[in-house]
């Protein structure tokens, strides 16, 4: 056994992967759950405390079969949850987590009790406690285990299918609003210059955050970027807009294997930017140069929004954005629909009080 594999928590599988950004992976071999090597560096105290965390959570409460511990076992253990190829994307593993976590109370219950009705009460529940994003994200992660489950014989069906989301209120504020075109240019003249490229990416590509600041600089040659959407493993392929290489023009040299890097040189994290993007943005609404509701996201949308707005296609736009499907550019293309629309209805509006003028101007 090699020096290093001597310093892995037993139980545990320690590997690093062999494509750019050469990311380090840690998986419980028992139950498959996982450890963060960016939030607990490798080999550090707080990493093999995670790891007993880990081991000793899952001593306490061993999985019963046919309970919905025992679910949820199965399929963090599975390819389809673990897997890097057809699996889930980290992040999304650390977000089904928080849902398991979540659930932990409950998960000695026979998964013969779960009837649709009974996951309602589940969702409403949540969203009285916590918030209505957090509530329909639960059902959503029970609707994949219980499908992958059904699939294999755990449940005869999936009570969480089918379930419409809890509503937003009429009064909240879109979330991830397009951005305006001043937002755009304000943000860009404020943004010191080790955050511009990653900007860049998210407001010209329509990358997502986390891809942007991850990028492998491998992946931007000839003028192209040449990526696959982390979330979906969708790939991207188009020519660099000429604003983002005039960015990259200007971005000081570094050493660093992503294509951005941050003021020491060094890869950026989706913490560290988001950090300092925070701050930035807060101070820009003091001032009042942006508007509340500003996000990363949002930069998706406004990229999204204008394809829309210029006439493309739903599939046009859900393959510029790496999307699997089109359901978020028929959304992009919903509100773009209705600009044009609205545009067209006023200019026939004007036209017919200018034909209506007398001429005749009221007395004071």
């Amino acid at each position: 056994m090699s020096k290093k594999e001597d310093r892995n928590p037993p139980g545990f599988q320690v590997w690093q992967d062999k494509k750019l950004p050469f990311k380090w992976r840690v998986r419980h071999r028992k139950t498959g759950e996982t450890i963060d090597a960016d939030k607990f560096p490798l080999y550090s105290m707080a990493f093999y405390a995670e790891a007993q965390r880990i081991v000793d959570r899952h001593k306490k409460a061993a999985a019963k079969p046919g309970t919905l511990g025992a679910l949820i076992k199965a399929y963090r253990a599975s390819d389809d949850f673990i897997d890097a190829e057809i699996g889930k994307a980290r992040r999304t593993q650390a977000d089904y987590q928080k849902v398991f976590d979540y659930l932990q109370p409950i998960d000695t219950t026979a998964l013969t009790w779960f009837t649709t009705e009974r996951v309602v009460k589940l969702r409403d529940k949540a969203f009285k406690n916590l918030r209505r994003k957090w509530a329909n994200y639960v059902v959503t992660v029970l609707s994949i285990i219980f499908e992958w489950g059904k699939l294999r014989g755990f449940v005869k069906t999936n009570p969480a299918a089918d379930i419409p989301a809890i509503k937003r209120p009429k009064s909240m504020l879109a979330a991830n609003r397009p951005w305006q075109d001043a937002e755009r240019d304000a943000v860009i003249a404020a943004l010191p210059v080790h955050m511009r490229m990653p900007m860049a990416f998210m407001m010209y590509c329509g990358l997502d955050p986390s891809d942007a600041v991850k990028l492998p600089k491998n992946a931007v040659k000839n003028g192209m970027l040449d990526t696959r959407r982390g979330k979906t493993g969708v790939p991207v392929w188009i020519r660099l807009p000429a604003p983002l290489v005039d960015v990259m023009n200007a971005a000081p040299k570094h050493d660093a294997i992503t294509a951005c890097a941050n003021s020491r040189g060094k890869p950026w994290t989706y913490n560290g930017f988001s950090t300092n993007w925070h701050k930035l943005k807060g101070k820009l609404i003091e001032q009042g140069l942006v508007q509340p509701g500003l996000t990363l996201k949002g930069l998706r949308h406004t990229v999204g929004s204008i394809l829309a707005e210029l006439g493309y296609d739903d599939r046009t736009i859900a393959d510029m954005l790496g999307h699997e499907t089109e359901t978020m550019a028929r959304h992009y293309s919903k509100r773009a629909n209705r600009t044009r629309k609205m545009s067209a209805v006023v200019a026939s509006f004007e036209d017919e009080l200018n034909k209506r003028k007398t001429g005749n101007v009221k007395p004071d």
